[in-house]
């Protein structure tokens, strides 16, 4: 059975066109996947991302047990911060890529993909044996909204909350008179913030943003705006661009592994073995030559010899060039500017590989 956050009635009221993404009925788009992608590169969109796993992780161990599954290093995990990384299992391929908040000694949020919350779960447990901790799943009590877009902060701040938070910080707040938990996280390349609110405030605080929201043109944005607009930021997404085959370091995730750590955890050996010997394929960002679209699970070409697969591609709105993400062969060919092709309907197409991201990231908020 499909299932439904708790804002589901409230996106059949504005007319939402409603998908299946990953076991849940979420919308694509209200109106057009270009407009609201526009809206959220000029003003501000409100997602809801309700699908997404929200697990607790508690006790005296918390700190012992996240080190052992996750490359980052809790440890130097300050108070209301947040870190990127990876859930890898032993052979370092990755069960799920995640968000860790810290909210208190040791007391922890992790995020995780909708589609993953189980397997996430059952690797959680697997590995907590000999660890004094409580693992506590409450994706099911909580909604999450994310608001995101240049004006995202003038909002905020109009609904009464103190902006002076940094990126990927976590704080207790009180929005429109409603108790949140509020990071300045996103997942659009832009500057947002997400919201963490209990189900049964979840309808009331939707339509208070997009009321206080109306002079800074805020849209309500589908999952498809979702999709190109993290494209164009360059982020992955899980069953695309990572997989239990995926390392992080095949991934161009190496920034996102510390070097030091010294705590053992899954998948060590083989992580570090790539960052010192290198790895056999890697990711790399592709720009079609022609009006032709890459899409997921189409091959990639080199000197007439099959060197990869498109993981994501889409058009870029804010390009107006189609775009995507590849994996390919770790040759020394394949490098910034190199022309390869792409399979498309058993025709190939030129595409160049260009940097990554497409477009700029604007999500950096230093104070």
């Amino acid at each position: 059975m499909t299932k439904e956050t708790y804002l589901h009635d409230k996106h059949i009221q504005l007319k939402a066109k409603m998908v299946d993404f990953a076991g849940w009925s979420m919308p694509v788009q209200y109106t057009s996947i270009i407009e609201e992608h526009k809206t959220v590169r000029e003003n501000v969109g409100l997602f809801d991302v309700s699908h997404m796993g929200e697990v607790f992780v508690s006790g005296k161990d918390s700190v012992e047990f996240l080190n052992k599954i996750v490359p980052q290093n809790i440890s130097k995990l300050n108070y209301e911060k947040a870190v990127y990384c990876q859930l890898p299992n032993t052979k370092g391929g990755l069960i799920d890529d995640l968000i860790i908040y810290k909210l208190g000694i040791n007391n922890y949020l992790i995020i995780c993909n909708a589609s993953r919350i189980d397997e996430d779960l059952n690797w959680m447990v697997r590995n907590k044996r000999g660890f004094d901790v409580k693992i506590d799943n409450q994706s099911h009590n909580y909604s999450l909204l994310a608001v995101q877009g240049p004006k995202a902060v003038l909002l905020m701040q109009k609904m009464g909350l103190n902006t002076n938070q940094e990126s990927f910080t976590i704080k207790a707040a009180k929005i429109a008179g409603i108790k949140v938990l509020i990071s300045r996280t996103g997942y659009t390349g832009e500057d947002g913030f997400e919201i963490l609110v209990e189900n049964e405030y979840s309808e009331f605080l939707w339509d208070k943003i997009l009321e206080e929201g109306e002079e800074f043109g805020i849209k309500p944005i589908g999952l498809g705006a979702r999709d190109t607009l993290r494209l164009e930021a360059a982020l992955h997404l899980y069953g695309n661009d990572l997989d239990e085959n995926t390392t992080p370091v095949e991934a161009g995730l190496s920034w996102s592994i510390p070097k030091d750590k010294k705590d053992d955890y899954n998948g060590k050996d083989v992580i570090m073995n790539q960052l010192q010997n290198g790895v056999e394929k890697r990711l790399v960002g592709l720009k079609m030559l022609d009006k032709s679209i890459a899409r997921h699970g189409y091959d990639v070409y080199f000197n007439g010899e099959k060197i990869g697969i498109i993981t994501s591609g889409a058009p870029s709105p804010t390009l107006g060039e189609n775009i995507a993400l590849a994996y390919v062969k770790n040759i020394e060919n394949i490098c910034t500017g190199t022309i390869v092709q792409v399979m498309i309907r058993e025709k190939l197409h030129n595409a160049e590989v260009v940097k990554r991201p497409f477009v700029a990231k604007r999500n950096r908020i230093k104070l």
